[in-house]
């Protein structure tokens, strides 16, 4: 079966926003969880978060970075080509029932990642304020889907060139400090973001739910890729998560291992790019 791409949009000049017609992915599809994809029959595996999914339209919506070799053979196609492999949803979805007040703060294509969440919260009726973060302007992605899901969204830019000049925690302190009492911090996006979050949200006793995202293979949690140490115990972020508790979460250890394939991966990129130029 051959999953056919309905829709591609660039969304800035590194990532990309696809919706596919996945209908029987799409009908157990929820907030928080993962799709494990293969853009031929011959390449590699890699998984990406649900971003969005219509149960009546049967479609299921990624959004991706263009970082290595298999995003970038992705990326090169188009509206009515098809995927070759697109299992899931994989993962344990995010627990949202319940909550009245909640931060979810989002960090550059991590956003992809925290609309769902957000959009779920907002469905539930829950107050919720967005923080989202970028390096500039031009990596902005979802600012308009996120103002229709929350309450209050704050946007903030490394270099000022985008809603306000600062980090997420810059942001996400000046709620709390104003008196806002949340429930749950949800934190989404860089791992070195997600652990000055945690680190902030444990001075103040707010719980905090993360979403891990290392490396995976098969997302079952047989190969052991995606192990991560939380609370002092190994965990799988295929089976056991991808949300995890903050404050538990190993960060130190994650980004360490986060390192391992970087320059596999740019060769690989590099790799795939060459070989696009050759093939035009």
């Amino acid at each position: 079966m051959m999953y056919k791409i309905l829709e591609k949009q660039s969304l800035n000049p590194t990532v990309t926003r696809m919706v596919i017609d996945a209908p029987r992915v799409a009908k157990k599809a929820q907030a928080g969880m993962f799709i494990i994809l293969r853009v031929s029959a011959d390449g590699e595996r890699i998984p990406l978060t649900i971003a969005d999914y219509d149960v009546n339209k049967g479609t299921v919506t990624i959004i991706f970075q263009i970082v290595g070799g298999t995003t970038h053979k992705l990326n090169m196609l188009n509206a009515g080509d098809c995927i070759c492999d697109f299992v899931g949803p994989l993962g344990v979805p995010s627990e949202l029932d319940g909550l009245k007040k909640v931060a979810v703060i989002g960090g550059g294509v991590g956003c992809a990642i925290a609309y769902p969440i957000a959009k779920k919260l907002h469905a539930l009726g829950a107050t919720v304020h967005s923080v989202i973060g970028f390096r500039n302007k031009d990596l902005v992605i979802l600012q308009d889907e996120f103002k229709q899901v929350s309450d209050k969204l704050v946007l903030m830019s490394d270099d000022g060139s985008a809603g306000n000049k600062g980090l997420v925690t810059d942001a996400l302190k000046a709620l709390i400090d104003k008196g806002n009492v949340y429930d749950e911090v949800i934190a989404i996006g860089p791992l070195v973001m997600m652990k000055f979050v945690s680190k902030l949200t444990k001075e103040y006793g707010i719980k905090t739910v993360v979403s891990m995202n290392p490396i995976m293979i098969d997302g079952t949690g047989m190969c052991g890729g995606c192990r991560l140490t939380v609370g002092g115990q190994m965990k799988f972020a295929c089976v056991d998560g991808p949300d995890f508790d903050g404050h538990k979460v190993d960060f130190d250890e994650a980004i360490a291992r986060s390192k391992m394939y970087a320059e596999f991966e740019r060769h690989a990129y590099e790799k795939a790019c060459n070989l696009f130029k050759t093939e035009k």
